[in-house]
């Protein structure tokens, strides 16, 4: 698999892995030690060829895209859960752990965000299929960027995530009546 734009990962061992994977081209931030020479490096690539944001799915990575964005709206963005992060071997969470197809399908299901389209989600939507304020609010949440591949995040960040990637109503239904329906189960 040949990726045409330049992904953007936390360090050496998520380059070695997905070169390993496929055949792309990386700029490693070190880290959440994101510097301006990187950004400038990456806002570079981004008008050359693109740029896919790929980091891991823990609190370094989500700090790592929230900076990216800032400084250069508008990348593309791959998700992986925790769950397909998690090294089976050794004690270890990131991309470096995940598997070949864990990866390739990560990185074939890329969200763009767009600032001027908004989406109509609001929060009574998170309300009404309890992803807030409830019991198993914290699980759904887990289940839903699991199927939507747009990452964990807390009930805070849910219905701006859900925004970020232009969500439509109709997705967010299917997804959540699909998850409903597996809880029956």
């Amino acid at each position: 698999m040949k990726v045409k734009e330049v992904i953007v990962v936390e360090g050496k061992d998520d380059t070695a892995r997905l070169k390993q994977v496929l055949d792309a081209d990386t700029i490693e931030t070190n880290g959440s030690a994101i510097n301006k020479q990187t950004l400038e490096q990456i806002a570079h690539a981004k008008q050359k060829r693109g740029v896919i944001i790929f980091t891991d799915p823990d609190y370094p990575g989500q700090r790592i895209r929230k900076i990216i964005d800032e400084h250069i709206p508008g990348c593309k963005h791959a998700f992986l859960s925790k769950q397909e992060a998690i090294s089976k071997k050794e004690k270890g969470l990131g991309i470096e752990h995940a598997s070949p197809e864990v990866i390739r399908r990560a990185l074939s299901q890329v969200y763009e965000i767009n600032q001027q389209q908004e989406s109509s989600l609001t929060r009574h939507h998170l309300l009404q299929y309890g992803l807030i304020g409830g019991a198993g609010a914290k699980e759904r949440r887990e289940k839903l960027g699991l199927f939507l591949r747009i990452g964990y995040v807390n009930g805070k960040q849910l219905l701006k995530r859900l925004q970020m990637f232009q969500i439509t109503e109709e997705e967010f239904k299917q997804a959540m009546e699909q998850i409903i329906q597996e809880e029956r189960v």
